[in-house]
C-alpha cells in the first residue's frame, strides 16, 4: 500500500452494514487512521443532515461531502462549497420527466420542513419507506411541485424499481439538450430491487468534489483512497490513486487495478484501512 494522507468513504453498502450501523471494527480502524494524521472523508449521496449521525459516530471531525459532490461541509457545519441545480434547468427536467413524478424528490439545502419535497408519497413509501420515515419531518408535499422552486435545489432524486427506472433512464436520454445541462448518477441495489436515479448539476459528482477538496487541502490523488460500492462512486474511485471496491459491490464494478476489499457486512472498511496503517 502506498502512502495514503486521506480517505473517501461512501457511507451505504461501504462504511454501514445491512442494519445500518458502523461497526465496532470500521470505528476503530478510522479512529486509528485519524490519530495517525490521515484525514477522513465521508462521501455520501446522502444529504448532509441525513449523514450528520453517522460522521458523529466516529467521535471526530470529518468532512462531509454529501448529496453526490453537491455540498461540502465539516461535520461540524462549516461549509466549504456548494454546488446547486439551477431551478430553471429543474423545472426543465419536471417538466421533460413527467411521468416520473412520483417517483421525485427534490432536495434543497436546508435543515428544516421542506428540505425534501414531493408531489406524492405512495410509490415513494414503497420503494424506499424506511428513508421516507427517517426523513419524515423533513418532507414536505407540494402540488404541483414546480410551485417548490422558489430557490436553486441541490438535486432531483428519482427512486423505484430497477424496472422503473430504467425506464427513467431511457426518458432522460431522449432530452440530449437537457443532459448537456446536468449529471446523471446512478446507484442500485440488486437484492432490494431498488434503483436511484440522482440528477444533479452539469459536472456535479463525488469525484469532482474530492478533487476540489483534495486541491484546497493540497493532497495529491495519488495519496488519496477512495472506497464504494455503487455506480455513483466511479468518478471517485477513478481519480483516487488507491481505489478500493466493496466486496458486496456488483461484478462490473470490480474493474482490473482496484483493490477489492470484504463486504460491508464482513468489515470490508476496517480491512482495507489497516493495511493502510500496518504498511
Amino acid at each position: 500500500m502506498p502512502s495514503v494522507r486521506l480517505i473517501a468513504i461512501d457511507i451505504d453498502g461501504t462504511l454501514l452494514d445491512h442494519q445500518f450501523q458502523v461497526s465496532a471494527a470500521n470505528l476503530q480502524a478510522l479512529r486509528r487512521a485519524h490519530e495517525r494524521n490521515v484525514e477522513i472523508a465521508l462521501v455520501t449521496g446522502r444529504r448532509h443532515a441525513f449523514a450528520l449521525p453517522v460522521a458523529r459516530a466516529l467521535q471526530f471531525d470529518v468532512t462531509l461531502i454529501s448529496s453526490n459532490g453537491a455540498v461540502t461541509r465539516s461535520s461540524s457545519g462549516e461549509l466549504f462549497y456548494q454546488d446547486q441545480l439551477p431551478h430553471q434547468t429543474a423545472a426543465a427536467l419536471i417538466a421533460h420527466m413527467t411521468n416520473f413524478r412520483d417517483n421525485l424528490v427534490l432536495t434543497f439545502d436546508r435543515d428544516v420542513r421542506g428540505a425534501l419535497v414531493v408531489e406524492s408519497v405512495d410509490e415513494l413509501n414503497a420503494a424506499i419507506q424506511r428513508w421516507m420515515e427517517k426523513n419524515a419531518e423533513y418532507i414536505e408535499q407540494v402540488r404541483p411541485i414546480e410551485r417548490s422552486l422558489t430557490e436553486d435545489p441541490i438535486q432531483a432524486m428519482f427512486c423505484g424499481s430497477i424496472a422503473r427506472m430504467e425506464e427513467a433512464q431511457a426518458h432522460l436520454l431522449s432530452a440530449p439538450e437537457l443532459l448537456r445541462r446536468v449529471t446523471v448518477l446512478k446507484t442500485q441495489y440488486q437484492a432490494r430491487n431498488l434503483c436511484i436515479v440522482d440528477v444533479l448539476n452539469q459536472g456535479c459528482s463525488k469525484g469532482h468534489a474530492l478533487r476540489r477538496w483534495a486541491e484546497h487541502r493540497e493532497i495529491p490523488s495519488a495519496e488519496i483512497m477512495a472506497i464504494g460500492d455503487n455506480y455513483n462512486d466511479i468518478e471517485m474511485l477513478e481519480f483516487a490513486g488507491v481505489p478500493v471496491i466493496m466486496g458486496n459491490a456488483s461484478d462490473d464494478l470490480k474493474k482490473p487495478g482496484w483493490t477489492v476489499t470484504l463486504g460491508n457486512d464482513q468489515d470490508g472498511v476496517a480491512h482495507v484501512v489497516e493495511k493502510v496503517l500496518n504498511a
